[in-house]
This record gives C-alpha cells, sequence and structure tokens, in this order.
C-alpha cells in the first residue's frame, strides 16, 4: 500500500495495456501521447513571461499605462454621500410613521377605516 509504483505494479500495466491496445498501436498511441505533451508544455509556457523578460521590462518600463476610470462607474463622492443621506431619512421617518401607528392602536387597521 505504501509503494504505489512497486514494480509489479507497472507490469500489470504494460500487460492490461497492451491487451486493451495490441502491440501495433502502443507506439503510435506513445508517440502522439509525447507529442501531446510538448505541445501543452509549450503553451504554458506561453502563458507565463520569462523572469528575465519582466525583470528587463518592468510594466512601468514597458509603457503599460493603466486604463482611465469610466466617469459613468465613479459618482463623485458627494452624490454619493447625498443618496445616502436621503436613504436614512426615508428609513427613519418610515420608522417614526411604524412608531406612531403602534402607539395609536392601528396595528391591523389601515389609515383610511374609520371604526364607526
Amino acid at each position: 500500500m505504501g509503494d504505489a509504483l512497486a514494480p509489479w505494479h507497472i507490469i500489470i500495466l504494460v500487460i492490461v495495456l497492451v491487451l486493451l491496445f495490441g502491440a501495433r498501436r502502443l507506439p503510435g498511441a506513445a508517440q502522439s501521447l509525447g507529442q501531446s505533451m510538448h505541445i501543452f508544455k509549450k503553451s504554458v509556457q506561453g502563458l507565463n513571461p520569462d523572469s528575465q523578460t519582466t525583470a528587463a521590462n518592468p510594466p512601468e518600463a514597458a509603457g503599460w499605462n493603466p486604463p482611465p476610470a469610466s466617469p459613468a462607474l465613479s459618482a463623485p463622492p458627494d452624490a454619493t454621500q447625498q443618496q445616502l443621506a436621503d436613504l436614512q431619512r426615508q428609513v427613519s421617518e418610515l420608522q417614526r410613521q411604524s412608531a406612531a401607528s403602534v402607539s395609536n392602536g392601528q396595528t391591523g387597521q389601515s389609515q383610511t377605516q374609520q371604526p364607526q
């Protein structure tokens, strides 16, 4: 159990592969697997820039500039603060109205209905 790649595991694996694919197809399968691994390595290396290239050309020296902030997305802080203040005022008014209706005993009655 401790040694996952014991020699007898490898032998059984080779025998199973020969029985499944046949002796004629194994070299072609191994070759295509090798080519696939080669292509995979190239694509992975293309994603990660070399450390030498990035050290020689940091983003600031390479001429990279961050995109400017969109004016539609960045609201002035005063407008945002004003909206927050308005919302807080509305919440406090609703709380006062709710407390007033509870103290008047109108919890279950609508304000338009008057007792006769």
